[in-house]
């Protein structure tokens, strides 16, 4: 039996987030989770994503310049007004909270930060790109997606994908928000999956090592 065109696109993500789901309430410790997480991802990408991963970069310079203009815009809110996401609008039943995930002991083991930053420099940014912006706003557009080039815009396309993937975010649904605004319109302008992944990529190392070097366990939700 033939798979949908849609599957290599949804099921890295899906998986994803059954590992955010499943976080909770797995029988395994910090470390284990993480590497598991690594291994089922990279797999998933390998074999599930493998027929429509697309590694070119036509701006590979503003790609980067853009990644480095999100991880920006996510921290600044917090640097100049801090504890505001403690409020009610970011900090409630629906969006959670700005709290990390890792417990004091996975924040100081080594190979759990080193497994935590490389799932989400390596593996997020093409499981995600690959379902918001090479399948998600092209399918909206039409069921036949594969016949929508990628970077079509539609309005009702465009501010849909931003709004679900701000509400992916929780805490950091305003920023995530505006991130997913300034991804579409990369998008647009490169129609291209690999100048996508690669600013996703870049943003999500950038918070890595703020993370990392700043203690902001926070971002990493």
């Amino acid at each position: 039996m033939s798979r949908s065109p849609s599957f290599a696109y949804i099921f890295p993500f899906a998986l994803f987030m059954g590992f955010v789901a499943l976080r909770p309430v797995a029988p395994l410790s910090e470390f284990a989770y993480q590497a598991v997480w690594l291994v089922a991802g990279a797999a998933s990408v390998l074999f599930a994503a493998r027929p429509v991963l697309d590694f070119r970069v036509s701006c590979p310079f503003a790609s980067v310049a853009i990644g480095v203009a999100v991880f920006v815009v996510w921290i600044a809110p917090d640097l100049i007004a801090p504890g505001y996401r403690q409020t009610l609008p970011f900090s409630n039943f629906l969006t959670g909270a700005a709290r990390s995930t890792l417990s004091e002991a996975g924040q100081g083991h080594t190979g759990t930060l080193i497994l935590r930053t490389a799932r989400a420099v390596v593996i997020v940014p093409i499981v995600e790109e690959l379902f918001w912006r090479a399948w998600l706003m092209r399918w909206i557009i039409s069921p036949d997606f594969r016949k929508i080039e990628l970077g079509a815009y539609s309005a009702g396309s465009f501010w849909l994908v931003a709004v679900l993937f701000a509400s992916e975010h929780g805490a950091y649904w305003d920023v995530g928000l505006l991130a997913g605004i300034v991804y579409n319109w990369w998008m647009i302008r490169t129609k291209s999956v690999g100048d996508l992944i690669v600013a996703h990529a870049v943003t999500n190392g950038c918070l890595s090592a703020y993370v990392l070097a700043a203690g902001k366990w926070e971002y990493w939700l």
